[in-house]
């Protein structure tokens, strides 16, 4: 019995021996530092630029087809550098190459989300006094303004040619890329648009995500949303008679109403993944600088690094040196302390504590009590009082108290709610779905009410049913109030 478990386990060791290990590739950046030539940079220049790369990675790879193979992306114009697939091996080895500055994985970073242009005196053309800053430099005219985000939406009226006076400056060399029937056309107002997709690519494929591979699609065009709101409030046209679905009625305009706009689109929407990746926004760094923008703009970010492992700080530098400052915003973390991103000295950092509005939904409860929550969707018509339960109260016969009160799918009973307000405990699925399941089941509106951990954060949704989204506090009053009449 031992001489037939010791010649098993003697198989299979030389069945492992003889097994190919296959190695796991990753997709990283290769910086090499700057290149040498200016901001002109001739086709030799590029060409020169890009068989360095090939014959660097070839001397690791074996030849430079398998180099040419590798690298997806390379930085040609002003960032020395290329992206590429490789081995972790390779990837170790690599960076102690003398001519290699760093290698860095290419890990993908959030994006971060107004009036903020009051204390500048932006207000409508009429009433800008004659010692505004804006009305001296003209509100941004001719500024080229570039963006780095999830695109843009060309249709929007921000980024229409009202207001703009003259043609494209002849200093821009940039211009829209996507010719694709949904893509971005270029106007005198929108002069640039192009996309970067390879490093997310190249991060899907290396984990098996092949899944998500059609949300990455060859067009610039925003279908988040996200790049067009921070464009438009960098550099948007003059639009008035906008709105909220009603609320707040004036005229919209970005901080640079008559400056020339172009959108990088580096960022997809990759689910809790983060979805702009380095290797993009490297790219796009280095057409932007090579475009001749005179501001970057960029609202995304991850969690404070180290400046030589922080792309953002890289790229940025690079433009600084070329005379193009770069504007970030500081995130969406904290309040906690150390939870600032990009805050390379090198960078012009915006952050805020505070907002100063609010979209108001208030509610009174039969004993006179009122709660100012906030919310989106359409209030109740007239004064009428009714009846209020909670989800706990109207559980369906199979559900759990503890997820009806979350009004979670299928946990209704739809004969207690119908014709009532239904109160909904936030947390265990989405705001605008418990007000899909509170609709679902009859109810005239919602109160959702904070759980103890979001406490004072309320948000202003746009609901399908009459609701009103109200803190800790007031919930639990509301709860008390109640549980009190029954």
């Amino acid at each position: 019995m031992n001489i037939l478990t010791n010649f098993i386990f003697m198989l299979f060791g030389f069945f492992w021996l003889i097994s190919p290990v296959i190695a796991v590739k990753k997709s990283y950046i290769v910086l090499l530092g700057s290149h040498s030539h200016g901001l002109e940079v001739s086709a030799v220049d590029l060409q020169r630029a890009v068989d360095s790369h090939h014959k660097l990675l070839g001397s690791f790879l074996g030849s430079s087809e398998k180099a040419k193979d590798a690298i997806f992306y390379s930085y040609k114009n002003h960032i020395n550098g290329f992206a590429a697939i490789l081995e972790e091996e390779e990837a170790t080895k690599l960076a102690k190459h003398p001519e290699v500055a760093a290698v860095l994985p290419n890990k993908a970073k959030e994006l971060h989300t107004t009036h903020s242009w009051e204390s500048m005196h932006l207000e409508k053309n009429d009433v800008i006094p004659s010692s505004s800053p804006w009305r001296k430099a003209r509100f941004g005219e001719d500024v080229i303004i570039a963006n780095l985000d999830s695109g843009v939406w060309p249709e929007s009226k921000s980024f229409g040619e009202q207001g703009i006076v003259g043609g494209v400056p002849s200093r821009w060399k940039g211009g829209c890329m996507d010719k694709t029937p949904d893509g971005v056309p270029c106007n005198r107002k929108l002069i640039g648009a192009k996309y970067f997709n390879q490093g997310a690519l190249a991060y899907l494929k290396s984990q098996n995500l092949m899944e998500e591979l059609p949300l990455i699609v060859n067009s610039t065009r925003d279908y988040k949303g996200h790049g067009s709101h921070t464009l438009s409030t960098a550099g948007g046209s003059y639009v008035s008679n906008v709105s909220v679905f009603g609320s707040g009625i004036g005229t919209a305009k970005g901080g640079s109403p008559k400056a020339r706009v172009a959108a990088y689109k580096v960022c997809w929407p990759l689910p809790n993944i983060g979805g702009c990746f380095d290797a993009d926004v490297a790219e796009a760094f280095d057409h932007a600088i090579h475009d001749g923008v005179d501001v970057l703009s960029l609202s995304i970010g991850s969690p404070p690094a180290e400046y030589y492992d922080d792309i953002i700080a890289i790229g940025s530098f690079h433009a600084l040196k070329k005379g193009i400052p770069v504007v970030c915003s500081a995130g969406n973390s904290g309040p906690s302390m150390a939870t600032a991103s990009n805050i390379a000295p090198w960078i012009l950092t915006v952050g805020a504590s505070t907002l100063d509005r609010e979209f108001q939904a208030p509610i009174e409860l039969g004993n006179g009590q009122r709660f100012t929550g906030s919310s989106l969707s359409n209030p109740l018509a007239g004064r009428k009082l009714y009846p209020l339960i909670t989800g706990a109260q109207v559980k369906a016969t199979t559900a759990f108290a503890q997820d009806s009160i979350l009004c979670k799918p299928e946990t209704l009973d739809h004969s207690k709610v119908k014709g009532k307000i239904l109160v909904c405990l936030r947390g265990g699925s989405s705001r605008i779905d418990k007000g899909m399941q509170a609709l679902l089941a009859g109810a005239v509106g919602m109160i959702l009410c904070n759980d103890r951990l979001s406490g004072f954060e309320i948000m202003a949704d746009l609901h399908v049913l009459p609701t009103s989204h109200i803190n800790y506090n007031d919930g639990q009053a509301v709860f008390s109030y109640i549980y009190s009449t029954k």
